[in-house]
């Protein structure tokens, strides 16, 4: 006796389904279910680009303010918009004025040099500033203008949205904490930064400049460096 080959679409009643008036087609081809992903990503990504792009128009359109008048970019951000790092550094220098990029020159040799130490490349993070304009001379940003731009600073934030946020410096640290004590006393801790009822986990360190002026302090900086690789281990993150 020959046993008869049971095909699997023979499991559905064709009968049955043609009887509640449904419109059913059966296809043996696969769904390619890495398309819609990458389609969806697509899209994701697609309307973070247009976000940040209306937050440039936004922040090229401010009225009155002497650092603009002085500078002569805006500097947004560069890099990953898809990572779960977003560096932000206090403002921009010089360099970075004249270039139009973030942390360039010796900051961003050693700002590079920093991150390949704990595994990280550069243009797999996200990075910019808490305030978007060079004060002049490179000055500390004022209280007002730490202020004035950190409604900025929130909306990037939030377009990027990354898991972990690295505060390099005083005014970034003062930007998203409130906190305007000595960095010293602040720097290595992991705090919970709320943005638009959202929680990041946020760390503070020494911005590169700073380093440059008083490398003694490097040591404090290798840990914090250490502490934030810990913790893309143990939140298991892709950088």
């Amino acid at each position: 006796m020959i046993k008869k080959q049971i095909n699997q679409n023979d499991n559905f009643d064709l009968e049955l389904l043609n009887s509640i008036e449904c419109n059913y087609v059966f296809n043996e081809k696969p769904q390619n279910r890495l398309i819609d992903k990458t389609n969806k990503l697509t899209d994701i990504n697609n309307n973070k680009l247009k976000q940040l792009e209306d937050l440039k128009n936004e922040i090229n359109s401010i009225k009155n303010c002497k650092l603009k008048e002085n500078a002569n970019y805006a500097i947004i951000g560069n890099g990953n918009i898809e990572s779960q790092i977003m560096i932000i550094g206090g403002a921009p220098g010089k360099s970075e004025d004249l270039s139009n990029s973030v942390y360039t020159g010796n900051d961003g040799n050693l700002l590079e040099k920093m991150l390949i130490a704990i595994k990280i490349k550069k243009q797999n993070v996200y990075i910019t500033y808490a305030v978007n304009y060079r004060p002049p001379d490179d000055r500390k940003p004022s209280k007002d203008e730490i202020k004035k731009y950190k409604l900025f600073l929130e909306k990037h934030i939030s377009i990027i949205n990354p898991k972990l946020l690295i505060m390099m410096g005083s005014t970034a640290m003062e930007s998203l904490t409130g906190i305007n004590s000595n960095i010293s006393m602040e720097r290595g801790k992991w705090k919970d930064i709320i943005v638009k009822n959202t929680s990041y986990k946020g760390i503070i360190t020494f911005d590169p400049s700073y380093l440059l002026r008083y490398p003694e302090n490097k040591k404090n900086s290798w840990e914090d460096l250490k502490n934030i690789r810990k913790k893309i281990e143990e939140l298991n993150l892709n950088i």
